[in-house]
């Protein structure tokens, strides 16, 4: 009978072996349709069979007031409240706040309960059949870690210094789209003066043509003179239409930044005068001792350190025995006449790792390097704060001679322009002299616009290089 059974079994090995072997390399069966999310080939677009998710657009509030200019500050209120980049980096603060409470649970009792119902049918051993049999009843059950020489204190530690990290980084990112506003701040402003700079200068070279033209007719100037004329008249439009283009562009851009849509009006003030310049008092190695410590993502660094290091002091503790108690208590519940039945069970754990396939060595190890990392990190970081810093000392001071310069530039420019111009009217002078005047108001024009915004965005990298949160002034001693 053994035998018997025992071909049986090898013909039936036999048999799926021979259809295996005949099988095709590739099974081409689909049941669940997954080629619908792949394209049919390399070359072809994948095209979706079944609707898409639609992106909803980002929330938006209007601005606390349309119908007047506004100022930095109230831009950058604005900003901090809804650009979307401080709700996510507060949302990361608070899953970084709640991963500690998660390892703290288990400084308390885990406690469980579980009811069940069951119905059997089972043959006894003399071979008669038993009858069925219905159970039900709860079971409640309790586990408790007694001792496990401070991995869990550790495991703490590290998720409260991440939590710390988070934070100190949500106060970076704030600082960040303070820094953004700004720049999209000045760039606006510095982008209106071009406009109105190349407004000038068209309005300019149109009065040039028009002198050209009545010196034409009185045979004071030939015709290509007049063409000249209107060469610069073309490439004065062609400014000014580039100036407006990038009016809209840095308008957008500010929008953008405070938390609205591109297309969003907003109205900045404009700038009438010089920038306050002011002097630095404060010296160059205070204020790199004071940006090591104000600076938030420098600091939050220091802790993503420290809580790799206690996370490596958890890993290489886990690999030590560990006390656990656990309890239990049930009643069954049996239909008919039975009565019931109670469990109770109490029970003390010693667990002490002995083998693990070497993943306790590899993962202490992973861990040390992890923390290791995290400390190169951070002395990158440190470095490049003090770069930050250094190059934003000195493109204030760089910025704030040129305001100084391109102003008297723009003075001696004005004046020249205006005494050629009046000269080319009169009948003296030539064209050359009277277009390479004009050029070269335009120029000194555009040049102290642009130390303006030299200006105005240095003193902001300053300010952001520190980590300061003055939206307005210096972040270091001045006078």
């Amino acid at each position: 009978m053994f035998t018997a059974c025992l071909k049986t079994v090898l013909v039936a090995l036999a048999v799926v072996s021979i259809s295996v072997a005949s099988a095709p390399a590739a099974d081409t069966r689909d049941p669940f349709e997954t080629d619908r999310y792949v394209p049919a080939a390399p070359g072809i677009r994948w095209l979706s069979p079944f609707e898409l998710p639609q992106v909803p657009a980002a929330p938006s509030a209007s601005l606390p007031a349309t119908d007047r200019t506004l100022t930095l500050p109230e831009l950058t209120e604005f900003a901090l409240q809804h650009n979307p980049k401080s709700r996510e980096a507060w949302f990361a603060a608070r899953a970084a706040a709640a991963a500690i409470g998660i390892e703290r649970s288990d400084d308390l009792p885990q406690i469980s309960a579980l009811i069940t119902t069951q119905r059997s049918e089972t043959g006894g051993q003399t071979g008669n059949q038993n009858p069925w049999l219905t159970r039900y009843g709860p079971t409640v059950t309790l586990s408790y870690l007694l001792f496990d020489f401070g991995a869990g204190d550790s495991r703490v530690k590290a998720t409260e210094y991440q939590a710390l990290a988070a934070s100190l980084t949500q106060n970076r990112v704030l600082q960040d789209v303070v820094f953004q506003v700004e720049q999209a701040y000045f760039r606006l402003l510095g982008t209106e003066q071009l406009v109105r700079a190349n407004e000038l200068f068209l309005k300019s070279v149109s009065t040039s043509l028009d002198a050209t033209q009545r010196r034409r007719e009185g045979g004071l100037a030939t015709v290509a003179d007049v063409y000249r004329a209107e060469t610069q008249v073309a490439q004065g439009q062609l400014n000014l239409t580039r100036s407006r283009g990038e009016l809209e562009k840095a308008r957008g851009a500010l929008a953008s930044a405070v938390g609205l849509p591109v297309n969003a009006k907003i109205r900045v003030m404009t700038i009438e005068r010089a920038p306050p310049i002011r002097e630095i008092t404060e010296s160059l190695t205070a204020i790199l001792e004071r940006a090591k410590v104000s600076r938030p993502d420098l600091v939050a660094a220091e802790a993503r350190t420290r809580s790799a290091r206690a996370q490596a002091d958890a890993a290489a503790r886990s690999t030590l025995p560990s006390i656990t108690v656990s309890a239990t208590t049930g009643r069954t519940f049996y239909h008919g006449e039975r009565p019931f039945t109670d469990t109770n069970s109490i029970q003390l754990n010693l667990n002490i790792p002995i083998f693990t396939g070497f993943r306790d060595t590899y993962t202490v190890r992973q861990a040390e390097a992890r923390a290791a990392q995290a400390e190169a990190s951070r002395d990158v970081l440190y470095r490049q704060t003090e770069m930050d810093v250094w190059q934003a000392y000195y493109d204030v001071q760089t910025a704030a001679g040129g305001v100084s310069t391109t102003e008297v530039q723009l003075r001696a420019a004005q004046q020249t322009a205006e005494a050629t111009l009046a000269r080319y009217q009169a009948g003296f002078g030539s064209l050359l002299d009277l277009i390479t005047a004009q050029v070269e108001e335009s120029n000194a024009r555009v040049l102290r616009i642009q130390s303006f915004l030299d200006w105005f965005t240095a003193v902001a990298r300053l300010n952001f290089s520190i980590g300061a949160s003055d939206k307005s002034t210096y972040a270091v001693q001045t006078r």
